[in-house]
């Protein structure tokens, strides 16, 4: 298997909730464990651009996960923001890749400070620290200099920033084209098998020139 077998993957109270649930899909199609962290701003946005209205409680949100995606038991943990025993709050028990998808700026700055709020923000903090694997999918338009700065904070940390801004090469049909773009350039950084999206040079793309 190559990739992380183990990965926490959190989503934030930024536009793209597709985003995240569709790489949440593309996870356990591929049988990894998913360590499943939502804020309360996420959950509104994803019941807003969405059909996918989640339960409030983890226990009953992971239920829902696991229909949703046909997960196998325990393939998906969902924890809750306080949930400071959770494994990706310690080195010792995190997955060794972490994925905000999407990101919103008030995580990202909170990620670039090491504020350590709650647990995405913990998770997110020891990823960084351990010096393990953490992607950083913010969506927003425009960028301010403050969003800049903290971009380029965090990857001078070691942190990957994708921005949402799927290309066009691909020639896209659907919506869905798009978001799998976006899904497939996270999954090629983790070095997880994905059939979305071809490498460039695998298919040749004619050009009018």
């Amino acid at each position: 298997m190559s990739g992380p077998e183990r990965i926490t993957l959190a989503m934030t109270g930024a536009s793209g909730a597709q985003y995240g649930l569709r790489l949440l899909d593309c996870l356990v199609q591929e049988d990894r464990e998913v360590h499943f962290l939502i804020s309360k701003a996420a959950q509104l946005v994803m019941a807003t651009e969405t059909d996918v209205v989640l339960p409030a409680k983890p226990q009953a949100m992971q239920a829902f996960l696991s229909e949703y995606t046909g997960a196998a038991a325990g393939q998906i943990r969902v924890f809750a923001k306080e949930d400071w025993m959770a494994p990706p709050a310690s080195g010792s028990g995190a997955p060794t890749a972490m994925v905000v998808v999407p990101c919103s700026t008030g995580t990202l700055s909170a990620i670039a400070t090491g504020a350590c709020n709650n647990l995405i923000e913990r998770a997110a903090d020891v990823t960084l620290k351990e010096r393990r694997q953490l992607i950083l999918v913010p969506r927003e338009a425009p960028y301010s200099s403050i969003h800049l700065e903290n971009m380029l904070k965090l990857s001078n940390l070691g942190a990957v920033i994708l921005p949402a801004s799927p290309g066009f090469y691909h020639k896209p049909q659907t919506l869905y084209d798009l978001v799998d773009f976006v899904v497939a350039r996270i999954l090629n950084l983790l070095q997880i098998p994905q059939d979305m999206l071809p490498r460039w040079g695998e298919h040749h793309f004619v050009s009018d020139e």
